[in-house]
């Protein structure tokens, strides 16, 4: 679902270059080894791995915050947890390689000891760049050491991102990854300069009260986490 509503601009231009370079380079693929995650008795039904905007602190952020407080009442009584991806968020740009490789490994290390598990990737303005490289980056390349698998694909279950800077270019991620894509909601703000050609800065740092992060969250919930499995 991609939603665009009704001297930073150039930084965001800076996000965009940086996560198109990673990616689209090719480079030979390697393995890594991946943190261990929560024992199976700690499990929870729903995670949320959330990367943070541009300078805010360490966390999910008030955009990530707001995600999972709006599926929390949504998931029917499921247990739901967050994790906070850990990269720079800085103004340097290439430290997206860092959360790309934080969240690609978190999210291997829960679908190995959670397999049953549903995990929903999310991320705002620069951490949105994060997860367009971990959705969309078959292999290694400038600092990203750790793409996902194909058979993430069934424990991943939907992918939240809000001002993406991809999207200023025309290419939402809903667009940029055939196994991600369908299950992805790419949400732009009105104006907002960060993922359009908007020129209102105050819109890209008004998510939670313009309504799309709500607006996500029942989606998310409708369709990739409430949904029954189509029987054959």
């Amino acid at each position: 679902m991609y939603v665009q509503g009704t001297s930073r601009a150039m930084r965001a231009v800076a996000v965009v270059a940086a996560a198109v370079a990673l990616a689209t380079t090719t480079a030979a693929s390697t393995l890594i080894t991946a943190p261990t995650a929560a024992a199976a008795d700690d499990c929870p039904d729903v995670e949320v791995v959330f990367a943070r905007g541009t300078d805010e602190p360490p966390g999910i952020g008030v955009v990530g915050q707001a995600l999972v407080d709006s599926l929390k009442p949504l998931v029917k009584g499921k247990s739901i947890r967050s994790y906070a991806v850990k990269y720079p968020a800085s103004y340097d740009f290439l430290g997206v390689a860092d959360g790309a490789n934080d969240a690609s490994a978190h999210a291997q290390a829960t679908a190995k000891s959670c397999p049953k598990t549903k995990i929903v990737l999310g991320g705002y303005s620069q951490g949105a760049a994060v997860m367009d490289v971990v959705t969309t980056s078959p292999i290694t390349g400038l600092g990203f050491k750790a793409p996902l698998p194909a058979a993430m694909a069934d424990h991943i279950s939907a992918v939240a991102v809000f001002g993406n800077p991809s999207a200023r270019l025309g290419q939402p991620l809903t667009t940029l990854s055939a196994l991600y894509g369908p299950k992805t909601a790419d949400m732009c703000n009105t104006n907002d300069p960060i993922c359009s050609l908007g020129k209102d800065f105050t819109s890209h740092v008004r998510y939670p009260q313009s309504g799309l992060v709500k607006k996500a969250a029942q989606w998310i919930a409708d369709n990739h986490l409430n949904a029954k499995p189509t029987s054959t």
